[in-house]
């Protein structure tokens, strides 16, 4: 099956936040939020909405499939 690209790098980048400080405002660890980024470890859908809800993006914005254009 293949791995769908996330944004969740690109938004806490934005936002200056760390991996650690992202993990800790979810409640997880640093490692989960890395395997996350590096699509190795897909997000529950408690744990996606709290990472959206703390990057202040959608659920289709940060893990949703881009737009060919």
């Amino acid at each position: 099956m293949e791995q769908q690209e996330n944004m969740v790098r690109k938004w806490r980048r934005w936002l200056e936040l760390s991996q650690a400080e992202l993990a800790e405002r979810v409640g997880v660890s640093r490692q989960t939020i890395a395997n996350i980024e590096k699509g190795n470890y897909s997000p529950s859908v408690h744990l996606a909405l709290a990472i959206c809800h703390e990057l202040g993006k959608t659920v289709e914005e940060v893990f949703g499939k881009e737009q060919e254009q």
